[in-house]
C-alpha cells in the first residue's frame, strides 16, 4: 500500500516534464569574481542528479559557472568515461596528464580540468585551493594573445606584411614581430598555469614543513621526552605524505618527457587547425574561430632569411616547446623534492643523535649497576662470615680477650682488598669507563 502512491507521483512528475515547459538547462551562466567566490561557496545551488559544478574559460579569458552531468561533459569534449572518472573523488590524490584526440585531461593535486583547443572546463572551482588557479586564469589568459590577426578583406596596416593562407583565409603577420618567439598554444598556457599553481602550493607546503620541523628537532635533541617524540612522529608522517604528492606530480611530468608521442598528442591547437584546414579543403565553410588560433605560429629563422610556418606544417614529433615547459617545472619539482629529502635527512640525523644519547645513558646505567654489584660482593662475604660466628657453636676464639676487634679489622681489610681487585680487573677489561 505504501509503494503505489510513490510510483504514481513519479509517473505524474515525468508526464509534467514532458508536457509542460522545457526544463531549465543544466548550464547556469554566471561570472565568478574573486570577491564573491567566498559567498558563492557558502550558498551553493542545488544540483540536479549527477550534475557537478564546473567553470568554463575560453581562450580570451571569459568565464562562466555551469552545472553539467557526466554525459554532457563526455559529449562536449569527446573523452571516454574512464577519463572522467579520474577526476572523481576516488582518484583525487593521483596525478595524471592524459592526451586525447580533442582534449587534455589534467588531474594535478586539487586542479581537475579538461582542456581543449578552445576552452577549459574546471571542476569544483569554488574550493579554497582552486581559487588561486581561477585567479591566474583570469589574469593571464587575456594577456596571452600575442598580436592581432587581420582577416581576409581587411586593409593591412603596413605594406611589408607577410600573408599566410590557411584554408582559404588570408592571415597577415606583421614583420614588426620578427625575432619574437610565438606564444604557446592555449592548452599549454592552461597547463603552464596549472603547473605553476601546483608547484607554488607544494613549495609553500614544504616551506611550512621546514619552518615547523627544525625547532621541533632541535628541541628533541636537547630534551628526549615523550611529547617531543610525538611531535617528531607527526612531522615524519606529514613529510611522507608531502613527499608522495610531490613525487606523483614529478613522475607524471617525467613520464611525458620520456615519451615524445604523448607530448605530440598534447598539441591540441595543431590538431584542431589541421582538422579545420582539412574541412576547408573538402569545401566546408571555415570557422571564424580558426582565425583566433592563427596567432600560434612558430617562427623559424636561418642565417639567410626567416620564414613563418604554421604549426601544422611541423612534424608531430616536434615537441620542443612543450619539452622546455615541462623540463622547467620538472626541475622545480625536483628542487622541492630535494628540500623534503634534506628535511628527512635532518630527521634521520637527529634520530641517530638521540639514539646515541640513549645508548650512552644506557651504558652509564650498566656501568653503575656493575659497580654496585662489585661493591656488594665483599659486603655480602663479610656478612656471611659474621653470620657464621653469630651462631651458638662452641669456639675457642670466644675465650680470647680482644679478639673481636682484630677479627673484624682483618675481615674488613680483606673485603676491601677483594673489592679493589675486582674493580681493577673490570677496568683492565674496559668494562668500566
Amino acid at each position: 500500500m505504501g509503494k503505489e502512491p510513490l510510483s504514481f507521483s513519479r509517473r505524474s512528475s515525468r508526464r509534467r516534464t514532458k508536457k509542460g515547459a522545457e526544463a531549465p538547462q543544466p548550464i547556469a551562466a554566471a561570472t565568478l569574481s574573486p570577491n564573491n567566490a567566498a559567498g558563492a561557496s557558502n550558498k551553493p545551488k542545488k544540483k540536479a542528479g549527477g550534475a557537478r559544478l564546473w567553470m568554463r574559460f575560453d581562450r580570451f579569458g571569459q568565464s562562466e559557472l555551469i552545472e553539467c552531468d557526466k554525459n554532457t561533459i563526455i559529449k562536449r569534449v569527446s573523452i571516454p568515461a574512464r577519463d572522467l572518472r579520474i577526476l572523481g573523488p576516488v582518484f583525487s590524490h593521483s596525478s595524471n596528464i592524459l592526451a586525447r584526440e580533442k582534449a587534455m585531461v589534467v588531474n594535478l593535486e586539487f586542479i581537475k580540468a579538461i582542456v581543449t583547443a578552445e576552452e577549459v572546463l574546471l571542476l569544483d572551482p569554488l574550493r579554497q585551493e582552486v581559487l588561486p588557479f581561477v585567479d591566474q586564469l583570469r589574469q593571464q589568459l587575456p594577456q596571452k594573445i600575442p598580436f592581432k590577426i587581420h582577416g581576409a578583406g581587411q586593409r593591412a596596416e603596413q605594406d611589408n606584411e607577410i600573408h599566410f593562407s590557411t584554408g582559404g583565409q588570408c592571415l597577415t603577420v606583421p614583420e614588426s614581430v620578427e625575432g619574437l618567439r610565438c606564444e604557446l598554444p592555449f592548452e599549454f598556457q592552461v597547463l603552464e598555469i596549472a603547473l605553476e599553481v601546483v608547484c607554488t602550493y607544494l613549495d609553500s607546503s614544504v616551506a611550512d614543513l621546514e619552518r615547523d620541523a627544525y625547532p621541533v628537532l632541535d628541541e628533541l635533541a636537547r630534551n628526549v621526552s615523550t611529547k617531543n617524540l610525538e611531535h617528531v612522529r607527526s612531522l615524519k608522517s606529514n613529510l611522507t605524505r608531502l613527499l608522495a604528492r610531490v613525487q606523483k606530480v614529478r613522475d607524471e611530468i617525467e613520464h611525458l618527457l620520456h615519451d615524445n608521442e604523448d607530448m605530440a598528442q598534447l598539441y591540441l591547437t595543431r590538431k584542431w587547425i589541421q582538422n579545420q584546414q582539412y574541412g576547408a579543403l573538402l569545401g566546408a565553410p571555415t570557422s571564424n574561430s580558426m582565425i583566433n588560433a592563427a596567432p600560434y605560429l612558430c617562427y623559424h629563422s636561418s642565417n639567410k632569411s626567416g620564414s613563418w610556418m604554421s604549426s601544422n606544417n611541423l612534424d608531430d614529433r616536434d615537441v620542443e616547446d612543450l619539452e622546455i615547459l615541462l623540463e622547467a617545472y620538472f626541475m622545480q619539482l625536483d628542487g622541492t623534492r630535494n628540500k623534503i629529502l634534506s628535511v628527512r635527512e635532518y630527521i634521520d640525523d637527529t634520530e641517530d643523535y638521540v639514539n646515541i644519547q640513549l645508548d650512552n645513558q644506557r651504558n652509564e646505567l650498566i656501568q653503575l649497576q656493575l659497580t654496585l654489584t662489585i661493591t656488594l660482593l665483599p659486603i655480602a662475604l663479610e656478612t656471611m662470615i659474621a653470620g657464621m660466628f653469630s651462631m651458638n657453636i662452641p669456639c675457642p676464639l670466644y675465650n680470647i680477650n680482644g679478639i673481636f676487634g682484630i677479627f673484624v679489622g682483618v675481615l674488613s681489610a680483606a673485603c676491601i682488598l677483594l673489592f679493589l681487585l675486582v674493580l681493577g680487573y673490570c677496568r683492565w677489561k674496559k668494562l668500566l669507563g
